[in-house]
């Protein structure tokens, strides 16, 4: 029997996209967005989807993106798509010749976790202005692409010297065998990152931040396990580069306890 396939909705401003709407991502893309899973009309982490929301808008355009207005935009979303379960991203975009941000709200259909452990290739790439997710960035799609073409699932961004950044699509975490590491570099600070920081002070097993180069002492070589993150959860991590790690699987139950404990909020 055929699967019928999601239909994917997309709103501007809370009417379905017209082909001028569509436009302005197609011709005018500096824009910023975030991504999040909902799950019965709830998202983990709402209030640092709307803040992420807020500041990128800010900084980028110089104006508030209200992150009632963004509520409401996405609940239309939802109601026009007839669905409670969804991947959404909220898009901001500043209107050719300026004016008031425009929100673009895409609905797609729910992100399965991924299975099995990823595979990252090193590349030297680091990204203008981590600190924000933005679309349409080459360098990414890039090495992303090359790293599929060599036999890897994702690329890992480093900076000179080795430094390791982040994944291409996610934050990458290490397990020193007390500690989650985050790599001490300039990176997006990703939700479901945050949310696994909060969950682990609450269980009392707090992550630091530490410098993590791809060799030398500081080298991922060090480390017993690594995981990477995003939107659509989390996933071990089985090899960077030629480097091997073993799937620890308690962490990734710890991992997934902290990230649990996060409650839906309700949009």
């Amino acid at each position: 029997m055929r699967t019928q396939r999601f239909a994917v909705r997309a709103e501007f401003d809370g009417h379905p996209a017209t082909e001028d709407d569509l436009l302005i991502p197609a011709l005018h893309g500096f824009g910023h967005f975030t991504a999040l899973q909902v799950r019965d009309g709830g998202v983990r982490g709402l209030g640092l989807h709307l803040a992420r929301l807020d500041a990128a808008n800010r900084e980028l355009f110089g104006q508030p993106l209200d992150g009632g207005r963004v509520r409401e935009l996405i609940r239309h979303a939802l109601d026009g798509a007839g669905v409670r379960d969804a991947s959404v991203r909220v898009n901001g975009y500043l209107s050719p010749g300026g004016g008031r941000t425009r929100v673009m709200v895409t609905v797609d259909e729910p992100a399965r976790p991924s299975t099995g452990a990823r595979s990252l290739r090193s590349v030297p790439y680091a990204r203008t202005a981590p600190h924000i997710k933005r679309p349409g960035d080459f360098g990414q799609a890039y090495h992303g692409l090359l790293a599929g073409r060599a036999g890897f699932d994702e690329a890992l961004l480093t900076l000179p010297g080795g430094v390791v950044a982040e994944g291409a699509t996610t934050s990458i975490g290490f397990w020193d065998g007390a500690s989650v590491v985050w790599p001490d570099a300039p990176a997006l600070t990703g939700t479901t990152m945050t949310l696994l920081d909060q969950g682990l002070e609450r269980a009392g097993r707090p992550s630091v931040r530490r410098p993590v180069t791809l060799e030398g002492p500081d080298g991922v070589g060090r480390y017993r396990a690594a995981f990477v993150c995003n939107a659509r959860g989390i996933a071990p991590v089985g090899r960077i580069d030629d480097r091997r790690f073993a799937v620890d699987e308690e962490l990734l139950k710890q991992l997934d306890r902290a990230y649990g404990s996060a409650p839906r909020d309700a949009l």
